[in-house]
């Protein structure tokens, strides 16, 4: 919910708060920040590394889904919102957004699921 309140934010480079504008990690870390007072790196790729793989299938909501976007691995993070969709903060002049896995643009630059969560 904190994440689909965030919709139509800007998208700013560095973007950390809803008054200045996010980027995708930005985006990812005050979420979590704002739900759970969890405290994230501050890097999509920072990110991808404090969490935990899982397979595409076992994604659920509030669960980061990584993509590979400025051809590097885990170059931008999503918050996964279930039915295949994700928020995310996608690029400059951009605002925070709905998009969905299979989007083709996000399809073909899928790296992985992975959840901060721990699963029964």
């Amino acid at each position: 919910m904190t994440a689909m309140g965030l919709m139509g934010s800007p998208y700013r480079y560095g973007g950390t708060e809803p008054s200045g504008g996010f980027d995708c990690s930005g985006l990812v870390n005050y979420v979590f920040s704002q739900a759970a007072g969890a405290q994230l790196p501050r890097s999509a790729g920072s990110q991808a590394a404090a969490s935990r793989r899982i397979s595409r299938r076992e994604l659920r909501e509030g669960d980061l889904v990584f993509f590979n976007t400025l051809g590097r691995p885990n170059s931008h993070v999503g918050i996964y919102i279930g039915d295949g969709r994700f928020v995310n903060a996608p690029s400059s002049g951009g605002r925070v957004r709905i998009d969905t896995m299979d989007n083709p643009y996000f399809s073909r630059r899928f790296d992985s699921a992975r959840t901060l969560f721990a699963r029964r």
